[in-house]
Formats: structure tokens, C-alpha cells, sequence
């Protein structure tokens, strides 16, 4: 069952890991907050991407999370455009994000809640790859 807008909130340790069809693969290990802004949640996430043959950098993204019609979680980018919608209800909610000539798919599991995953698969004439997050709670063992 898709957890409400304020289930998030508080302090995530994020694991990522980037499959790429060609090219190098990545990892990513680090934090995301998820902060009370007035209007819904700010996501901030921040950590160290390591990409296979390159050493560690420093990665950050940020997103705005919001409570949407019908029980919905609108997830915008940062400057308010849509990306896309968590949809209440299901264990494994799925939305696309159409970015011409890209295609970004994306499902959540929410099975074993607090701890989740969310699964991008990336499609485009430059882009193939599949990332997947693991997201638990910062203050859970493991």
C-alpha cells in the first residue's frame, strides 16, 4: 500500500545502483531528507556517486513532493515542472515521464515498508540504463 505524502518525512539512507546497457556502471550511497516546506516536502538528497574506473564524486538532487488529487503524490522537479506521480493505493505504483526523445519509466515497492525501492528504467537514443534505490529509514539496523 502506497504510504502518505507525510510517511516520508524525516531522515532516508539511500543505496543506488546504475546499470548501464553500455558503458560503466555506478553506485551511489548516501542520504535524503525529506523536509516540511510549507506546500508539501522538500527531497534532498545528497552522497558520493562512484562510477566504475573514476574515483568517488560528490552527487546532490533535490525534489519537491506533493499531496495531489485523489490521495496522489505529485513529485516535481525543484523549479515546479511535473516528473511524475506516486498513485495511492498499490504495492508497486508505476508512472512514466515522457522527455522527448527519452523515456523515463519508473515503479515503487512499497511491500516492506519502512524500507522501499524505486526502479527507473531509462530509454533513448543516447540513454539505457536501469537504476535502482533502496531507501530505509535512518535509524534502521542494516
Amino acid at each position: 500500500m502506497t504510504p502518505g505524502l507525510r510517511a516520508f518525512e524525516g531522515d532516508w539512507r539511500v543505496a543506488r545502483v546504475i546499470r548501464h546497457a553500455q558503458g560503466p556502471d555506478a553506485r551511489f550511497d548516501g542520504a535524503a531528507r525529506f523536509l516540511p516546506d510549507g506546500t508539501g516536502l522538500l527531497y534532498i538528497e545528497e552522497g558520493r556517486l562512484r562510477i566504475d574506473g573514476r574515483a568517488p564524486m560528490r552527487a546532490e538532487r533535490r525534489y519537491l513532493w506533493r499531496a495531489g488529487a485523489s490521495g496522489t503524490i505529485e513529485v516535481l522537479f525543484e523549479d515546479g515542472r511535473a516528473f511524475h506521480r506516486i498513485a495511492p493505493g498499490a504495492e508497486a505504483p508505476e508512472d512514466r515521464h515522457d522527455c522527448p526523445p527519452d523515456i523515463y519509466d519508473v515503479t515503487y515497492d512499497f511491500r516492506r515498508w519502512p524500507e522501499w525501492r524505486c526502479v527507473w528504467r531509462v530509454r533513448g537514443p543516447e540513454k539505457d540504463y536501469r537504476m535502482e534505490s533502496l531507501y530505509r529509514r535512518a535509524d534502521m539496523p542494516g
